[in-house]
């Protein structure tokens, strides 16, 4: 079967041939001449090899191609039939005819491309001609763009550039033709720069000869030059000779270990397939992509041998290649080719080859299998020879001994210079259109590839490029201005690394036009140049590097700062409108700070995933490395090769449309080998500033802050060197002594410096040294003399003076001689010769010079310098060198130049500089400085993103701002920088307008304001979020918070506060509006609405439907905003934020003068919810806690709404935190503040701490263990229960401090540190004195009663007053224990405080666990407080505190009223007072009287006292001895628990008893009858049978007499009936126990006192009454006590006359006062005469009485001076006794005991004293109740007194 292929070459022909037949010339020619028509002959030749073969392969492609290449070349065809040649061409071009393997195809290839570049043709007319000139257009893209393309050598190349460049800049020719060269080109240069991977850089040396011919494809005529040349191909031809390269000898292979093998040469196959080279090899690419299309045979394998002649390629054996390839289908067979041969040489590495894919043979592909059969002898030795330049020599025929070389690096060079020279704007021949043409492709070369790795176009980019393109920033035209700033982005995108200082300049220039204030410079050029920086600071880590290298380079700008500031500066519109400018400002900001955000999220993801991986590590146990990675491996190879035998089929249907497409098919070997080699290359190299490639924080610092120092030190050294250089030896960065190497090396690359002052410096003679260091810092070697000398003229400026400059010209000349070697005879020849050349300078190109003389030639020159080389002359060509390198450039003298001059010298310093190692660029890693860029940008960013929320109106301007505001946030957070959040924080409260507008329009304003509600809805969230690095910003975040307190915006959770009096338990922080609130009365607010006209009335009840909208939208959005997270999620806050916040929260105190008391209460009340959720760690904050409530309580002069919620709180907290072990004592020990405020302010809140106390007992009395936190407790409870005055010690402390030392309330709070466990309060608590007898045991006989209750209790009202004695200041006033009384001074209580107190008290009581020896005392001693708070049912204190409260009240009111004026109107007008009244606590608010359920309230209140006293006396033995019992087995240091009846009686019993006795003297007969049924079975009680007589004798003394006394008192006048029958009861009572304690009684040896008081009582109670009642009582219970005292024979005595004792005497005596008949009716067998009264004598019985009187003698407190009674001698008791006739004034009338000093009795210690009760402790009585209660008158006159008879007494 014919090839098809055959078919469209002979269809082309026909075509052809037809049309030069028809064409008019031929018309007439006969047959014959179409022999001699060189063309068509050609044309029949043709035909007949075509007739003769099978398959086009089997013919040269030239053979088939000839005949239509002369038919282009002709000068004599016509347009239309040269087109039609052109089209045939470019047919067999895309139909693959060419096949790029066949050995002949490059020089058919290059044949084709002279032809076309040197096509020919006889005109017609324009439009026709470019028809033709389109198809060579065509055809030029199709040759390079197709696989046959690669065989094209760098000359053709340029030629084909040439020729589309011609096209594109003829103006005469259409534009579309123009546009179609432009578009052809850009797809040239694609695939050219595309390919630039493939080729290697050649070796300098070679490069240099190849180059000699340089393609210069500037024409230099801009006509179009389509004329054939002469013998175009040998001329080409030989240029291919010049460049033929030294190949090894045919067989030889160059193995990897660098040995040559010779290999049998018969191997080599004639197969015309395989001998085909492989035109566009690159030199390493990875083998997986190999493509399928190489199994066809028509691949090479060739080892690719550098210069160094190591194999570039060593991955892997040529087997292993094979066995990769095998698993594409064709590829068997060619493998044992390849095997065989490799056998041979088994060590050798060959490369992976590639080749041209094989789309362009359709008969290979149609036929697979067979073009693989044939390839089975494919030899090893068909391979290409790869020189040092990478550039592959394929074995093409060798016809003439050419080998043609595929075009590489060379042509990309020479096209890459001609579009950089096509960019000069200095250049007149370049138009716009040409420069823009220049850029545009530029551009696309720059995006298509990577330059940076080739030196030589590196060299073309950082000079040439760069200087052009920064000279087009300048021009004014929009189009090549835009263009430019392309080019540069991508130039600085990817070889910012090369161009350090191209880069500051680049910026520089942008930074002066956005900053120009010239009004011709357009607005679009700073917008671009605002979005070149933008897109600039969208590269990864451009802006760290820029910091990095400029900012912390000792020589740069700071360029990241100025930019930044720049950038933060443009950001604020001056007037006030915002522009896309000002955006993009903000822009290029924001993106610095998204991208330290997304490396700052990344950092948190990572940190997360790596913990994740860990774990996963470790519980895998490593078995995925064993054999994991191999068979991953394994199976990419797999899939790659299967996907390129994919991709080859699909490239054949498809052949690619451009360029780059091509090049990327063009590449299919290793890429990553190419970057390995540069990654090698690439090892960074450090800028000696820094010690590492990634320099620390603190290097950066350094490096800062020397820079700066540098700075003035160059500043200074510019006005005067010595001051600079002074400088900076001080600061420590120059030595001193000078080191003059050191001033030398700063002095030449500090390029601030001033190039005059320098000059000045160095030739001063005082520097000779400094001049030679100087010197030595250039290196001239191998530099001819003029070229040294410009370098060093370059480095400071030639002072004017002769001598001056001799001395720079001589250590110059010194040091050039001798580093090269000293190429003249002296030194001074050199001298001579470097200032001719100065002279020669000056002579040529200055203009003043110029303007006299004609400059000097060359051969003047040269004759001035004969003989001057020590008699000789210089080399003649030398001095030629030097006059023409002079004379065409000019050596600067710096701050010389101007213009062009000038910039051509900035530019070559700019050069210089980059060479050196200050130019090294330091890549980095993105997001390495983030920290050090955050810190600088965070104050512009924030502030410009403030300005654009503050003035846009567009909402995706604002979100774009609040997301920046959230960025800037969540980095700060993440660096823990405060001051940045705090900052954004306050800007963001300032939007919120909440605290700025008025409280009234804050609801409208803010609802309606959309902006200002983002603004809160992003400070909310984000102070949520990272409120732990929030510090200053919480104060505003509160004022936020109060003014939406304040305009009722708040959610209702947040102002409803616990409360403990309020039945819902809630209360409302905010008012009610209502009339009673302003303290108007119903009448005056309705008389106000009456005189009010109806539209203001309208206008103040409903505000308008917008209004209600706009305030529904503001309690939505602060809904949204969930303010209460601030407090619910404050436990998870740092503790300094934490501190910080509650500073906030407590600095809205008091303290100013306008404050308002509920935004107080509303912070306090925040604050305390925020101190319970951080109760895990309260003990930190607690101190600032309690000093806030010690302000607010202590320092309270008047009751308030704050102080109540003060007082609320602290119990709320003790309430919550005593459950807390490490806080609980301190807790408790606050409480005392309560105890510490004002009596009045504290009995105003007496209801709340009452209902507090309660809750807190009820769930924290098990948590409360020691007695002096009970000692608080129930001082609070009797405090506020029972009206007590607090403890003085606290009032005197609270009082005395200093109103200045706020709340510095330590020392006040006396023991407030846990530390101090022993008390020292400077008060002796009643614990203490109970707990102090444990101390100092007394022994027992000493006292009839325990010191144990001897503690000094206080006496009644009337009583304390009277004790003036002068003691030392004890807190606790002494307490008389004969009395019933405590004798507390009571002041007004509330009945439903006292009501909650006895709740709490009998709480307490009845639950035994809660009862502890740590309180138990204190707990009796309260209830008797509360006993006699309760007496009477309080009615005198309930009257009193009726005419305090409505007092209190409307003063409380008047006070706000006036505050009024200011407060109100600041609140927003409508509350009445900013003075809250804090709750009045009567029990009812009624005026009148005192209501009717006080009665009952109050009678249940002594009920239960007496119950609860009871039940305590009962069961107080059991408690006692359950803790006794506990102890033994608990081994305690504490005090020592006695369970025994003395210490019983004395703690318990007693003062019970003295409570319930206390009661039976209330003024309610129903409380008395009760209190008495009490006392009596408490007296009877079984558990008191144990107790001793002396026991017995104080419960007379302290509990019955004192009771008995009391009741003598006229106590309920109106209850006459019922005060009788209390007193008969009493009376009963008395006898009762009497007679059944009689016994023990007995022993005591005062009996006989004790006898004669009750005998007294008797009397006193015959004649109290009124009734019958007690007249018959009274005999009754004596007539019993005497007949049971008889009948035990306590009267009778064997030892007197009479058998009867003298206590018979003395009792008769007694009662014979009121009874006189008794005795005869009870004892009518014993009277005794009146004159045979015993006389004692002082006999055994009265010696033996008193021994007993003097073994007691009570204790007196030594404080106490004895008054003279005690000394009073003894007296007989008769004539003492006549005194009693005297009347006694009533005992209820104190006052007489004013003017008597009190009377402290001691037992006489004398024989007649029996008849007087032996009180053996000092008891402080009443004189005037004395006498009236003692049998024996205790006045005696100092002497001995006359006896007088009975008669007197009965008188």
């Amino acid at each position: 079967m014919v090839d098809k292929n055959i078919y469209i070459v002979q269809g082309e022909i026909s075509t052809v041939v037809g049309a030069i037949k028809r064409n008019s010339r031929w018309n007439t020619h006969t047959p014959l001449d179409e022999e001699q028509d060189p063309l068509l002959n050609s044309f029949g030749h043709l035909k007949e090899i075509l007739n003769n073969i099978k398959v086009i392969s089997d013919v040269e492609p030239n053979v088939f191609l000839r005949p239509f290449l002369e038919v282009v070349r002709s000068e004599d065809t016509t347009g239309p039939i040269t087109g039609l040649a052109l089209t045939s061409v470019n047919k067999f071009l895309s139909y693959g005819l060419l096949d790029a393997n066949h050995e002949a195809a490059g020089e058919a290839i290059e044949n084709m491309a002279d032809a076309v570049t040197h096509a020919r043709f006889v005109g017609t007319d324009p439009a026709s001609d470019e028809v033709v000139l389109m198809k060579i257009l065509q055809v030029l893209r199709t040759l390079l763009l197709t696989p046959v393309g690669a065989h094209l050598t760098n000359e053709s190349v340029c030629e084909i550039m040439q020729s589309c460049f011609r096209i594109c800049f003829e103006t005469r020719l259409s534009e579309l033709l123009r546009k179609s060269a432009e578009h052809t080109l850009v797809d040239m240069v694609q695939l050219l720069f595309s390919r630039l991977p493939q080729f290697k850089e050649e070796a300098k040396s070679y490069m240099g000869a190849n180059m000699k011919k340089a393609y210069n494809i500037m024409w230099k005529n801009k006509r179009v030059q389509l004329k054939m040349r002469a013998g175009g191909i040998s001329e080409s031809s030989k240029w291919k000779k010049q460049k033929r390269s030294p190949r090894p000898p045919r067989h030889m292979v160059r193995s990897s270990s660098g040995q040559t093998e010779t290999s049998p040469s018969n191997a080599l196959s004639n197969n015309n397939l395989s001998t085909g080279g492989v035109p566009f090899i690159d030199e390493g690419l990875s083998r997986t992509s190999l493509p399928a299309s190489d199994s066809t045979g028509s691949s090479i394998c060739s080892p690719s041998t550098t210069d160094s002649g190591l194999d570039s390629c060593s991955k892997a054996t040529s087997k292993e290649d094979l066995s990769d390839l095998e698993q594409c289908g064709s590829a068997v067979d060619l493998t044992c080719g390849r095997v065989s041969s490799s056998t041979q040489s088994e060590n050798r590495r060959a490369e992976p080859t590639q080749s041209t894919s094989v789309e362009s043979i359709p008969e290979v592909l149609e036929d697979k299998e067979a073009g693989a059969d044939q390839s089975d002898t494919t030899s090893v030795h068909d391979m290409d020879y790869v020189n040092p330049r990478g550039v592959r020599f394929t074995q093409t025929t060798q016809r003439d001994g050419a080998s043609l070389i595929p075009y590489g690096l060379p042509c990309l060079r020479e096209l890459f210079r001609f579009l950089i020279s096509l960019t000069n704007p200095h250049d007149r021949h370049n138009t716009d259109a040409m420069m823009h043409m220049g850029l545009q492709l530029l551009t696309v070369a720059l995006e298509s590839a990577q330059i940076s790795s080739y030196q030589s176009l590196l060299v073309l980019v950082k000079d040439e490029l760069c200087r052009h393109l920064f000279q087009l920033l300048n021009v004014d035209r929009m189009n090549l201005y835009a263009s430019s700033i392309r080019v540069c982005f991508l130039l600085f995108e990817s070889m910012r690394a090369h161009l350090k200082f191209q880069l500051e300049m680049y910026l520089k220039i942008l930074m002066d036009v956005i900053t120009s204030e010239n009004m011709k410079m357009p607005y679009e050029m700073k917008e671009t140049a605002l979005e070149a920086l933008v897109q600039l600071w969208r590269i990864p880590s451009f802006v760290t590097e820029l910091y990095i290298n400029y900012d912390c380079d000792f020589y740069c700008t700071n360029m990241f700062e100025d930019l930044t500031k720049l950038l933060s500066k443009n950001a604020f519109p001056v007037s006030g409108q915002l522009y896309t400018t000002h955006l993009l400002s903000l822009e290029a900001l924001l993106t610095v700070i998204d991208s330290t955000e997304a490396h700052c999220q990344n950092k948190v993801l990572n940190s997360t995933a790596q913990q994740e991986h860990t774990e996963n590590a470790s519980a895998d146990g490593g078995s995925s490395h064993g054999n994991g990675a191999p068979s991953s491996a394994g199976t990419l190879h797999a899939n790659t090769n299967g996907l390129s035998s994919l991709k080859t089929e699909n490239q054949y249907k498809c052949p690619p449309t451009s360029g780059h497409l091509m090049a990327e098919k063009m590449r299919m070997g290793r890429r990553d080998q190419a970057d390995i080699d540069t990654a090698e290359k690439r090892t960074p190299k450090i800028p000696h500033r820094f010690l590492s490639c990634l320099p620390n924080s603190q290097e950066l610092l350094d490096i800062k802050t020397k820079k700066k120092l540098l700075i003035t030190g160059t500043e200074q050294f510019n006005q005067k060197p010595k001051k600079g250089i002074q400088f900076l030896q001080e600061k420590g960065l120059l030595s001193s002594p000078m080191d003059t190497s050191q001033v030398a090396q700063w002095l030449r690359e500090n390029p601030r410096l001033d190039k005059k002052m320098i000059g000045e410096y160095v030739s001063d003679r005082n520097h000779m040294e400094l001049l030679d260091s100087f010197v030595n810092t250039f290196t001239f070697q191998g530099l001819r003399i003029d070229e040294a000398l410009r370098l060093y003229l370059e480095a400071f400026r030639l002072p004017g003076e002769a001598p001056v400059i001799q001395r720079l010209l001589e250590t110059f000349t010194d040091n050039w001689h001798k580093v090269n070697g000293s190429p003249f005879m002296t030194n001074d020849a050199g001298f001579a010769l470097a200032y001719a050349v100065i002279m020669l300078n000056t002579d040529q190109h200055n203009h003043n010079v110029r303007k006299q003389n004609i400059p000097m030639t060359v051969e003047q020159f040269k004759k001035n310098l004969k003989g001057v080389n020590g008699n000789k002359d210089f080399d003649q060509d030398m001095l030629e060198d030097i006059y023409n390198a002079i004379k065409n450039e000019e050596i600067v003298m710096p701050d010389e130049q101007t213009g062009l001059v000038k910039e051509n010298y900035v530019w070559s310093v700019l050069l210089h500089r980059g060479a050196t190692p200050e130019g090294l660029f330091l890549q980095l890693p993105a997001g390495s400085y983030d920290h050090d860029l955050f810190s600088m940008t965070w104050g512009p960013t924030i502030a410009a993103l403030s300005y654009v929320f503050d003035k846009s109106l567009d909402d995706t301007i604002i979100q774009k701002a609040i997301t920046g505001f959230r960025k800037c946030a969540m980095i700060a957070a993440h660096y823990g920088f405060s001051d940045v959040f705090d900052n954004l924080i306050i800007s963001l409260c300032k939007f919120t307008t909440l605290s700025s507008e008025s409280v009234e329009n804050l609801p409208t304003v803010f609802g309606s304001n959309s902006k200002a509600q983002t603004a809160a809805k992003t400070m909310f969230d984000l102070s949520h979020r990272h409120g732990n690095i929030l510090r200053e910003g919480w104060k505003n975040i509160l004022e936020s918070m109060l003014q939406l307190f304040r305009a009722e915006l708040l959610p209702k959770a947040m102002v409803e506060v616990e409360d403990f009096v309020e039945p819902n338990g809630k209360i409302s922080l905010q008012r009610e509006e209502t009339p009673s609130n302003r303290g108007e009365s119903a009448v005056l607010s309705f008389v106000n609405w009456l005189t009010l006209s109806g539209a203001e009335q309208s206008g103040l009840r409903s505000p308008s439907t917008e209004n209600q909208e706009a305030k529904q939208a503001a309690i939505l959005c602060i809904k949204q905003c969930d303010p209460e997270k601030l407090i619910t999620e404050s436990k998870f806050l740092q503790l300094e934020s934490l501190q910080e916040l509650m500073k906030a929260l407590i600095s809205v105190s008091p303290d100013e003068e306008n404050y308002d008391e509920e935004d107080s209460a509303f912070c306090l009340e925040m604050l305390l919810r925020i101190v319970l959720e951080n109760r895990d760690r309260v003990s930190c904050v607690w101190q600032t806690v309690r000093d806030h409530f010690f302000h607010l309580c202590v320092h309270a002069t008047e009751s308030c709404f704050l102080v109540e919620r003060a007082v609320v709180g602290l119990l709320r907290l003790a309430i919550r935190l005593l459950r807390r072990e490490d806080i609980s004592s301190q807790v408790l020990l606050s409480l005392r503040l309560l105890l510490m405020m004002k009596p009045p302010v504290l009995s105003r809140v007496s209801r709340e701490v009452s209902y507090g106390l309660h809750e807190l007992l009820k769930t924290n009395a098990a948590n409360i263990h020691c007695t002096d936190d009970w000692y608080t407790l129930f001082s609070l409870l009797e405090c506020i229960g029972a009206g007590v005055k607090p403890p003085a010690s606290f009032q005197f402390a609270s009082t005395n401090s200093d109103p200045d030392t706020g709340a510095q309330s330590d020392s006040e709070l006396s023991s407030h540190h846990p530390s101090e466990v022993t008390f020292d309060p400077g008060y002796t608590s009643d614990s203490e004195v109970y707990t102090k007898h444990n101390k100092s045991r007394i022994p027992r006989s000493m006292t009839d009663v325990d010191m144990m209750s001897s503690g000094w209790l206080v006496v009644s009202k009337a009583a304390a007053a009277a004790v003036s004695v002068k003691a030392p200041p004890l807190h606790h006033p002494l307490v008389n224990q004969y009395s019933l009384t405590l004798g507390q001074d009571l002041g007004q209580h509330d009945t439903k405080s006292l009501l909650k107190c006895v709740e709490t008290l009998s709480f307490i009581v009845r639950d035994a666990a809660h009862v502890t020896p740590h309180n138990f005392e204190l707990c009796v001693r309260a209830i008797r407080v509360f006993v006699e708070a309760s007496l009477n049912g309080g009615y005198r204190n309930h009257d009193k505190k009726k005419i305090h409260k409505y007092d209190s009240k409307s003063r409380l009111r008047r006070k706000g009223r006036d505050k009024d004026g200011g407060g109100a109107a600041r609140r927003g007008g409508g509350r009445a007072s900013n003075q809250r009244l804090s709750r009045s606590h009567s029990d009812d608010e009624e005026d009148e009287g005192v209501p009717a359920s006080y009665h009952t309230v109050s009678l249940q209140v002594s009920q239960d006292l007496l119950d609860l006293m009871h039940t305590l006396h009962t069961r107080a033995a059991n408690i006692y001895s359950s803790w006794a019992e506990e102890q033994r087995h608990v081994e305690t240091s504490g005090r020592k628990i006695e369970a025994d009846s003395q210490t019983l009686w004395s703690s318990c019993w007693c003062p019970l008893l003295q409570g319930i006795a206390w009661l039976c003297c209330d003024a309610r007969r129903q409380v008395r009858m009760q209190a008495l049924t009490y006392l009596q079975r408490a007296l009877l009680v079984h558990d008191l049978q144990t107790l001793d007589a002396t026991e017995w004798e104080s419960c007379f003394n302290k509990v019955l007499f004192p009771l008995l006394t009391k009741l003598l008192d006229n106590i309920s006048p109106a209850d006459v009936g019922g005060m009788e029958e209390t007193r008969m009861r009493a009376c009963t009572l008395l006898s009762k126990v009497f007679l059944q304690h009689l016994s023990p009684l007995l022993s005591l040896p005062t009996f006989a006192a004790l006898w004669l008081t009750i005998l007294d009582f008797m009397d006193k109670y015959m004649h109290a009454g009124s009734s019958d009642l007690l007249l018959e009582a009274i005999p009754e219970s004596l007539k019993n006590m005497l007949l049971v005292m008889d009948t035990a024979g306590i009267f009778h005595s064997a030892d007197s006359r009479t058998g009867y004792s003298d206590l018979w005497e003395i009792t008769w005596e007694r009662i014979v006062c009121f009874l006189p008949l008794l005795r005869e009716e009870l004892f009518k067998q014993t009277i005794i005469t009146g004159n045979n009264t015993p006389h004692i004598s002082s006999g055994p019985a009265a010696q033996h009485h008193s021994n007993l009187l003097s073994a007691d003698p009570g204790p007196s407190p030594p404080a106490e001076p004895l008054p003279p009674t005690d000394q009073a001698p003894p007296s007989p008791p008769l004539p003492v006794r006549s005194e009693r006739s005297s009347p006694a004034p009533p005992p209820s009338s104190p006052p007489s005991s004013i003017s008597q000093p009190p009377l402290i009795l001691q037992p006489l210690a004398s024989p007649l004293q029996v008849g007087v009760p032996p009180m053996s402790l000092p008891i402080i009585l009443n004189p005037a109740l004395i006498e009236a209660t003692s049998p024996v008158p205790l006045l005696p006159p100092p002497g001995p007194r006359p006896t007088t008879g009975p008669s007197e007494q009965v008188n």
